[in-house]
């Protein structure tokens, strides 16, 4: 299903292993939006820091954030990216870049989560620094703008779930759970 409201930019955000990219892919190609993967604007000495599991720090994240909400505003016609927003700072950060901005909060458990993260020994997140990524996790479900998605269940569903909420409501509807 192509063809999403104008203006359709939507975050698919959660902790390492959620299955942020995974989704995000399929959503851009159900809704016929590019994608923007967060992980490919971190800067080279984050990756570093990642790869030897150090957790960034606010700090280290500032330019990255920065490049996300860049992008965003490069994008007016909507754009899918995938980023953790951790932070409900982040979150407004980005939002601040592109009014409107919709989030899809993927969430799971941390046992689910290192078990994800140790089953992709490539990717440039170790499974030691998921529970850096739980402690700084500020929850969005009471933010507007948010759909909160079980990461545990079928891609298919998850991505039929998200299109059928973006051409449901305008952005700047509220809170929506599903499972």
């Amino acid at each position: 299903m192509k063809n999403p409201p104008e203006n359709t930019s939507l975050v698919v955000m959660g902790v390492a292993g959620c299955g942020k990219s995974s989704l995000g892919q399929r959503c851009a190609g159900a809704l016929g939006l590019p994608l923007l993967e967060g992980d490919d604007f971190h800067s080279a000495s984050n990756v570093a820091k990642m790869r030897s599991g150090t957790p960034l720090s606010d700090d280290d994240r500032a330019a990255w954030l920065d490049a996300l909400a860049t992008q965003l505003q490069a994008h007016p016609r909507g754009v899918v990216l995938t980023c953790s927003a951790l932070k409900l700072r982040y979150r407004e950060h980005l939002r601040a870049a592109a009014p409107g901005l919709r989030f899809v909060f993927l969430d799971l458990t941390q046992e689910q989560a290192r078990e994800r993260v140790a089953s992709r020994p490539a990717h440039l997140f170790p499974v030691s620094l998921v529970a850096s990524q739980f402690a700084a996790l500020e929850d969005p479900r009471e933010e507007p703008g948010v759909l909160h998605l079980e990461a545990t269940a079928p891609l298919d569903e998850l991505a039929a779930s998200v299109v059928r909420w973006v051409h449901a409501a305008p952005a700047t509807a509220g809170l929506e759970t599903r499972t």
